[in-house]
């Protein structure tokens, strides 16, 4: 999945990874880095659904969560 999040102060960063984990209020990501190192972030689904965090296929770009549109 590409992941598109916002961090405040016109900082947005965008990455590819996995859906690792899911819990009841958080999901975790396993992004890739530069030089193939790995790292893990949390969001929660308030995140997504206040569109800090944006979720899309990797391949056609299609937003994962086209419901909250």
């Amino acid at each position: 999945m590409r992941l598109r999040a916002n961090m405040g102060r016109c900082k947005i960063i965008e990455r590819e990874g996995v859906l690792e984990e899911t819990h009841p209020n958080l999901f975790v990501v396993k992004v890739e880095e530069k030089r193939n190192r790995h790292r893990r972030v949390s969001y929660s689904y308030a995140d997504v659904l206040t569109k800090t965090v944006e979720l899309s296929h990797l391949t056609n770009g299609d937003n994962l969560l086209p419901w909250l549109n």
